[in-house]
């Protein structure tokens, strides 16, 4: 709960009031419940665990353009979608004999108790990197697990994996000792992927205006020449993404920042011509890229 000057009601750290929280959770787990009966809602009473995936990561990439849009009301519903999902899980976990909420509930909270050790243990983490290595080690002797790799979700977008791979190396001191050293590597793959598109290994010299026809894609390669451009344009993102590891950038969010922004940026373009009853196939590139500039300086004026 919070003012109207967003100034919060009570200090950082402060549970929700029990005599608040407590009825309104257990009406939305009644909610649920009775959706999932037998006099309930037919949809709710057929999904699965299986059937209901798609949905949460529905819900957790609209909760993420809620955070991005910086709109509390938006934020405050895609939170309530991806609860949502929990507690439907969990009762359908429930309906079919295999666990629920409070198995759900019980199992976090000793987790957090349990992994925070410098909080509600004797041990001591000074820094953010202290507590990484405390949650590490832990979840280390929990899972037993066999590689650093463990764990680590195979569903998880590839530039996003391809940071956490890399972040779990680097832990245990598998890592360039100098960040300045990547971009040196970054040359190096660059080099390789241009040795596998061009017969000449890098890219011709160019002197093409913006009012030069746009070239067509390259002709189908062969299916063993396009697996190696593959490997190495691979190569190169891997890098990106440890570049943007090293300097505190998540590049998956990097990345969906920067589509947005070219999206919008179109979309201007498209309106400013719609103002002259013309369509973005009516206009030249040299036109596009004009209105696009265009559009790029109100966004930096604003």
């Amino acid at each position: 709960m919070t003012t109207d000057s967003n100034e919060p009601l009570n200090p950082p750290g402060t549970p929700p009031d029990p005599e608040q929280i407590g009825p309104a959770f257990r009406q939305l787990c009644e909610v649920v419940a009775r959706l999932r009966s037998p006099t309930g809602c037919p949809w709710d009473r057929e999904q699965t665990l299986a059937t209901i995936k798609p949905f949460t990561l529905e819900e957790t990439y609209e909760l993420l353009e809620a955070i991005d849009s910086n709109d509390d009301a938006a934020i405050v519903e895609e939170l309530g979608d991806v609860l949502l999902q929990v507690i439907l899980d969990s009762q359908i976990g429930a309906d079919e004999g295999r666990f629920d909420l409070t198995d759900v509930v019980a199992g976090l909270t000793h987790k957090m108790i349990t992994r925070h050790p410098h909080v509600f243990g004797d041990q001591t983490a000074a820094t953010a990197t202290e507590v990484t290595k405390h949650w590490d080690r832990i979840k280390q002797q929990e899972k037993q697990r066999q590689s650093i790799f463990d764990g680590l979700p195979l569903a998880l977008p590839a530039l996003a994996r391809a940071a956490r791979i890399s972040s779990k190396a680097a832990r245990v001191g598998y890592d360039f000792p100098s960040r300045d050293m990547l971009f040196d590597k970054l040359r190096e793959e660059l080099d390789e992927l241009a040795a596998e598109l061009y017969p000449q290994g890098q890219p011709p010299a160019v002197s093409a205006t913006a009012s030069a026809p746009v070239e067509p894609d390259a002709p189908p390669f062969d299916p063993q020449r396009q697996r190696r451009i593959e490997g190495e344009l691979g190569d190169v993102l891997f890098v990106l993404a440890n570049i943007a590891r090293r300097w505190h950038v998540n590049p998956e969010e990097a990345l969906r920042a920067s589509n947005q922004k070219f999206e919008r940026r179109v979309q201007y373009i498209e309106r400013r011509l719609k103002e002259q009853n013309r369509s973005l196939s009516d206009a030249t590139l040299a036109e596009l890229e004009l209105l696009y500039q265009e559009g790029k300086q109100t966004e930096t004026s604003s």
